[in-house]
């Protein structure tokens, strides 16, 4: 049976110290998700602007309108726009969600949220947990998108309101399973 080879000091401390730094490397590759982090919250900054000018633009035209007679109706605009802007403060959020929950699973835990509240949206345990998050908030945007084109439908049949009763009675049934689901957070 042969002898099992034997290392010089040197060469064990040249091993072990390869492996250390090759070991650094790997550990410091996470902060390759910043790649992801910083856009998210950039996207997300952004899409906040462009609701806020949205809700301001509905603001400045329900003011024309009721104040200064402006010509232009706006009761067929102002819900679906107000809608619309809705929508996208939800995705603004999931994106926040998104790149503040990949910075506190592979980067660090943010202090002042865990200080703020253990349970607060960006406090984010796994990546299960992410995703839960994440699908609530899309879930809820799915939903404003769906009523803001049901505001819109003009009924041919009463086939389509009985249509648009069982799609409204899915997404309660949808939402009720939900809040089943997170009863116990």
């Amino acid at each position: 049976m042969p002898e099992p080879a034997k290392h010089s000091p040197s060469e064990k401390t040249t091993q072990s110290r390869l492996e250390r730094r090759w070991e650094r490397f790997l550990w410091n590759s996470r902060f390759l998700v910043m790649a992801a982090v910083v856009p998210s919250l950039i996207g997300a900054l952004v899409l906040f602007i462009i609701g806020t000018l949205d809700i301001l633009g509905i603001v400045r035209d329900t003011v024309a309108y009721y104040l200064l007679g402006s010509g232009m109706d706006i009761h067929e605009t102002v819900v679906p726009s107000i809608v619309m802007a809705v929508d996208i403060y939800l995705i603004a959020i999931v994106l926040l969600i998104f790149g503040l929950g990949v910075y506190r699973l592979f980067v660090s835990p943010i202090e002042q949220a865990e200080d703020y509240a253990p349970r607060h949206p960006f406090n984010v345990e796994s990546f299960d947990q992410l995703k839960d998050k994440i699908a609530r908030v899309v879930i809820l945007a799915v939903i404003i998108e769906f009523f803001r084109a049901v505001v819109d439908i003009r009924f041919q049949t009463p086939l389509d309101a009985i249509y648009l009763a069982l799609s409204v009675l899915a997404l309660a049934i949808a939402i009720y399973l939900m809040s089943l689901t997170h009863k116990g957070e």
